[in-house]
């Protein structure tokens, strides 16, 4: 069995993320996928401020929205210097048989995601 790289685990969390963003009714402006370079999404929806969604993909099922709040802090100077607004999309992914196991190619996994929070 070959374990998820955290590449491959981003991968995920963005096409979730990017689904539910669809089902909101956002356009993408823009979209990046390598890892540690943010936004990853640049959204539009007419008759509102752009946003920028940050997505992390984590282990932690339980509070899969911590985040480091120094780096958050940067990145929330960065946007409003835009006229953006920063939305954090943090997804737990776990193996399904057991939390302690990686994530596998082609095996059940969990998501965790309770909603996007807007800073």
């Amino acid at each position: 069995m070959q374990a998820l790289t955290e590449q491959d685990l981003h991968n995920l969390a963005m096409n979730f993320v990017g689904k539910k963003l669809q089902e909101m009714g956002y356009e993408f402006v823009a979209v990046n996928s390598k890892l540690k370079k943010y936004p990853q999404f640049v959204l539009f929806k007419k008759g509102e401020p752009t946003i920028f969604v940050i997505v992390k993909a984590t282990k932690n099922l339980q509070n899969p929205n911590d985040y480091d709040t120094i780096w958050i802090e940067t990145f929330l100077a960065h946007a409003k210097k835009m006229n953006a607004k920063v939305w954090y999309a943090g997804v737990g992914i776990a193996n399904a048989e057991s939390v302690d196991l990686p994530v596998f190619k082609d095996q059940p996994y969990y998501f965790a995601f309770d909603d996007f929070l807007k800073l």
